[in-house]
């Protein structure tokens, strides 16, 4: 089996260090990769978006498997990509086509989908420039806080949250006027949910389906889940009110009724599907779906997965998912993400990294904005490096990798100290 990883951040290199547990290097690539990525196999510079050269690799390669890592190549259509060209149509996609992709892709889409198959979620409403007066009206129906949310992909940053009319309306005629580029063309409205969040993690061969870790995720910059919304400052699992009471619900009023819409939609989906759920009163409402894994979820829940990985991708790739054997660590995990100073906003990058030798079976560091500078690691994006812990606990796993991210350093180095503090 040979097997190329698209993406170049902490999912990807956590994936891959799953995946090298079952095949050698030689017979793992990635396109681009980073830093870290390379000494678990091949590096391909590229642009996830460029199809033609990923063929290219594909068979140069013979790549018998791609798995997808963020969204952009899912929902600019790969798999379909793929699956029309007679050169490629031996390899798996692990993905969605890109009418599966629309889960992600368009927020409208997948609140309709909810709303079809009875799946719950919060009140909303969808509106354009044109019916910007309409969305204005519609706020003063709902009470703060106001949830407002690009249709499109906006790298996990087109969601805001706002205390006042004012504020929101001002927001709403922003968004709409391009704030977020063609992400925001549309934008939907919802009813604010209060609550607890947490992540699930769905694979599907389309028909049968495993349920994987679950985690929670930290976005905000700041301490206390303060300041502007990141792409993940950190992730612990399992997660302590996601219970065999709650899981049940999620699976008999969410993960069941979404299958049943894919399969009665016609929509091939062979991959990951990424709920982002919120407890209220017990009851779990879908906030979100993703398309694929979480980052920095999957840095913590990669360690918790005790199964062949790549046996999990073959039995969806060849639709047998549910002759494959699935089972669990009982060890908790957690991730902490080490990032440039400025982020989530403007930040510098090719600061040099050091990393001293982190003497544990329980830590695992997985670069994310990360490359190669003639033989130094400098930095390459604002979220830099996740490191990872497992342990018995989340107390445990926490202490493991907050001390070992002393031993990593760069010029502008910060890290959220609190994971955690809200359970």
């Amino acid at each position: 089996m040979r097997i190329l990883i698209i993406g170049s951040g902490g999912r990807e290199h956590a994936i891959g260090w799953k995946i090298a547990q079952d095949i050698t290097k030689d017979n793992l690539f990635f396109l681009p990769g980073n830093a870290g990525t390379q000494k678990l196999g091949h590096n391909i510079a590229g642009d996830v978006m460029d199809f033609q050269h990923i063929k290219e690799v594909c068979l140069a390669n013979q790549v018998d498997m791609i798995v997808v890592g963020p969204e952009n190549p899912l929902c600019g259509g790969i798999y379909d990509s793929f699956k029309a060209d007679a050169d490629l149509q031996h390899v798996a996609v692990i993905g969605p086509s890109k009418k599966g992709a629309q889960l992600e892709g368009s927020k409208d889409f997948a609140k309709e989908f909810m709303q079809k198959y009875d799946i719950p979620t919060a009140r909303y409403q969808t509106f354009t420039l044109n019916t910007l007066d309409a969305g204005k009206a519609f706020l003063k129906e709902l009470t703060a806080p106001y949830v407002l949310k690009a249709d499109g992909p906006a790298a996990g940053k087109g969601v805001v949250i706002v205390d006042s009319y004012d504020e929101a309306s001002k927001e709403l005629e922003d968004m709409l006027r391009g704030k977020f580029g063609a992400s925001s063309s549309k934008v939907v409205i919802e009813e604010f949910l209060s609550g607890i969040e947490c992540s699930v993690f769905v694979l599907t061969d389309g028909k049968s389906y495993k349920i994987l870790p679950v985690a929670k995720d930290y976005k905000r910059i700041g301490e206390g889940d303060t300041g502007l919304n990141t792409g993940g400052m950190g992730a612990i699992s399992p997660v302590p009110f996601a219970d065999e009471v709650f899981m049940t619900k999620v699976k008999e009023q969410v993960v069941l009724p979404t299958l049943e819409g894919i399969q009665k939609e016609n929509i091939e989906y062979r991959g990951f599907i990424f709920l982002g759920l919120i407890k209220v009163n017990n009851n779990p409402y879908v906030i979100e779906y993703n398309v694929r894994l979480g980052d920095p979820e999957t840095e913590a829940i990669m360690l918790r997965i005790k199964s062949s990985l790549v046996s999990l991708l073959e039995g969806v790739s060849h639709q047998t998912l549910d002759q494959i054997v699935y089972e669990e660590e009982k060890h908790a995990a957690a991730t902490v993400m080490l990032v440039s100073k400025g982020y989530p906003e403007a930040y510098e990058k090719g600061r040099v990294i050091t990393e001293e030798a982190i003497a544990s079976d329980d830590i695992v560091v997985f670069h994310a904005g990360t490359s190669m500078q003639e033989d130094k690691v400098v930095t390459n994006g604002g979220r830099v490096i996740s490191v990872s812990a497992k342990g018995e606990d989340i107390t445990d796993v926490l202490n493991k990798a907050y001390h070992a991210t002393d031993k990593i350093t760069f010029d502008g180095k910060f890290y959220r100290k609190d994971l955690g503090f809200d359970l």
